[in-house]
């Protein structure tokens, strides 16, 4: 092999080096990103998503990046003060409700809410089932009877001197006979136990009635109509930082737990394999057309990110580094030196 064999092996890494380098920079590199693009799109016509991936293969990053993936314990303290950050932007002055959800949208979403009916009703009978709510109208319903008994009743509003006199022979009945005024509140509670159930009933008629659609559509507007011109400052006033950054916490830490539930997983698996119902057997380029990325949306993002990307890993000397190691093993391999020797 002649001596100059490897002079000239280097003198033809320099030079592609060179001309890698050119092509990777400015119209050359924006070019040859078009051209792929165009040429993948093309592809994209014809591979279908089952050639290119599977229901299994999908699960498996989900498993390994969203449900197994193990995150560091500064990222519910970033998260916190991201968020403190966002509330407390000068955005948050000068932006009102209205800006964010236009009252047309507010409206659908009620209207969407009312179709609701049958978790509407259900919800009010769990709520009136509840043991705190059944204890709750207990209570009022006795301390309504027996204020009325005492004092605001028909006779002692009407005929004076009677209110203080029926508090007065109460005293004088306690007295007399202790433990009177337990007993006569024992019963008092007594009838209402066994008269609950029928209350609870006619209060569920009644919210059925009186929470009707139109009810409840008037209420809800007249609500937003006095928040929309609201800023969302105003809104969240009394939540401070330091509750804010509790609330992240627990939502993290909610995260944390519900990544690695069956439910989780079902959940995705249901999705991931409807795509492939849908998309499996088709071109990936259905899929593409369907979510809206296009030739256009594409080169958009190429010039806004990996022209300027490129740019700095070209000053930072990286992109010649990886030119280098890409050619050079192949200058410097004995097919290449054979070659050269032969040619010399």
């Amino acid at each position: 092999m002649s001596n100059s064999t490897p002079d000239l092996a280097s003198q033809l890494l320099e030079l592609h080096v060179k001309h890698e380098l050119a092509a990777l920079k400015g119209a050359k590199l924006r070019k040859f990103l078009e051209r792929e693009v165009t040429e993948l799109l093309k592809l994209a016509d014809s591979v279908t998503l089952n050639r290119l991936s599977s229901v299994d293969r999908v699960m498996g990053v989900i498993q390994r990046i969203v449900m197994g993936m193990e995150l560091d314990a500064g990222v519910p303290e970033l998260a916190a003060e991201m968020a403190t950050a966002v509330l407390n932007s000068p955005v948050q002055q000068r932006t009102t409700l209205g800006e964010i959800i236009s009252r047309d949208q507010a409206t659908g979403f009620v209207e969407e809410a009312l179709e609701l009916r049958q978790q509407r009703e259900r919800m009010i009978s769990e709520i009136m089932a509840h043991p705190v709510y059944q204890e709750l109208v207990s209570n009022l319903v006795y301390a309504g009877l027996v204020n009325y008994l005492y004092e605001d009743n028909l006779i002692t509003k009407s005929v004076p001197g009677v209110g203080s006199m029926m508090k007065f022979g109460k005293k004088m009945a306690n007295r007399a006979v202790p433990g009177l005024d337990e007993s006569f509140e024992r019963r008092i509670k007594t009838w209402l136990s066994d008269s609950l159930p029928g209350l609870i009933s006619r209060s569920e008629q009644f919210l059925n009635k009186a929470l009707s659609d139109d009810e409840l559509r008037d209420s809800v507007m007249a609500a937003w109509v006095s928040v929309e011109h609201r800023t969302i400052a105003d809104l969240r006033e009394g939540l401070g930082d330091v509750e804010l950054q509790e609330f992240v916490v627990l939502g993290y830490d909610f995260w944390l737990h519900f990544r690695e539930t069956e439910y989780f997983e079902g959940c995705a698996r249901a999705v991931v394999e409807h795509l492939f119902e849908l998309y499996g057997d088709r071109p990936i380029n259905h899929l593409l057309q369907d979510i809206g990325v296009t030739r256009e949306v594409i080169l958009a993002e190429v010039d806004a990110l990996a022209l300027p990307i490129m740019d700095v890993l070209r000053e930072e000397g990286y992109l010649e580094a990886l030119v280098r190691r890409r050619l050079g093993s192949f200058y410097t391999s004995a097919a290449a030196r054979k070659l050269l020797a032969s040619e010399a």
